[in-house]
């Protein structure tokens, strides 16, 4: 199992010396990257804190571009919630209101276990079309993940009041090691929705099929790796900026450099 891999992995790091995984790395927006998503990103399952930080990522810097656009990019522990529980209904407080949403990302995981964080073996992506009533099942190792996005699939129609056909897409771009599903969701939400959803010609039908598309999980990783080390330059210009000489420089660096809208930084928010 790759959470209880990592964990023999963040045990050896601490025997050694190196930082702990559970330091924290960036505070970005909502999402507190640590240094055990760091390490996920780099080479191994992408931990659920990690495809946060994507989604939060893809919201806040390109998601934003599109002011008329009303798609939701579900986080893991949203879609894990969804899938679990028997009364889809009794989560409309927590979850976001979907009543005005064209489309909604969801990344699945097999996990069954409730109580591990960080379970499961295999990350999948749903694509929901809530105008179209069509669920698209982007599954990048066969359909490992076919009965999570399905049992998905019925709760969230249930919770839209409306029925969804699940599709399953039989020519998503598939992985080559046991590690990489969590890399093909990030690179796969990207693309479908910044060339597909958000580009697209409102007059014409949009193909949502991957057919001859390849994913290189390679430059998947150090895309993810390269944004999160230029926030945290920016985190620390700006940290350097606002440097009071009456605060203690030892309690500057037991904080990750954070970045947030200008309001909240200016009201401690962030």
């Amino acid at each position: 199992m790759p959470g209880s891999f990592s964990r023999l992995v963040h045990g050896a790091r601490r025997h050694l010396g190196d930082p702990s995984p559970d330091e924290a790395y960036l505070s970005y927006h909502d999402v507190r990257v640590m240094r055990a998503d760091i390490d996920s990103i780099k080479n191994d399952w992408l931990t659920d804190n990690a495809i946060a930080f994507w989604q939060e990522y893809l919201e806040r810097e390109e998601l934003n571009a599109f002011p008329k656009a009303s798609i939701i990019l579900l986080r893991p522990s949203m879609s894990f919630m969804l899938m679990q529980t028997a009364d889809p209904l009794s989560l409309k407080e927590v979850l976001p209101n979907f009543s005005t949403t064209t489309h909604v990302f969801l990344p699945i995981n097999d996990a069954t276990d409730v109580t591990q964080a960080e379970g499961g073996s295999h990350w999948s992506l749903l694509l929901v079309s809530i105008i179209d009533g069509v669920s698209f099942h982007y599954d990048s190792m066969s359909d490992s993940n076919d009965r999570e996005a399905r049992s998905t699939t019925m709760k969230l129609e249930q919770l839209l009041g409306k029925r969804l056909r699940f599709i399953p897409m039989h020519d998503s771009p598939q992985q080559e090691n046991g590690s990489d599903c969590g890399v093909f969701v990030c690179v796969l939400m990207r693309h479908l929705l910044l060339k597909r959803l958000l580009r697209a010609d409102a007059s014409k039908k949009i193909s949502m099929s991957m057919k001859d598309s390849h994913i290189n999980a390679k430059d998947g990783r150090k895309t993810m790796l390269k944004v999160i080390e230029e926030r945290k330059k920016e985190g620390i210009r700006r940290r350097s900026r606002s440097h009071s000489p009456f605060r203690p420089n030892s309690a500057q660096s037991r904080s990750p450099p954070r970045i947030g809208d200008e309001q909240e930084q200016e009201s401690g928010k962030v």
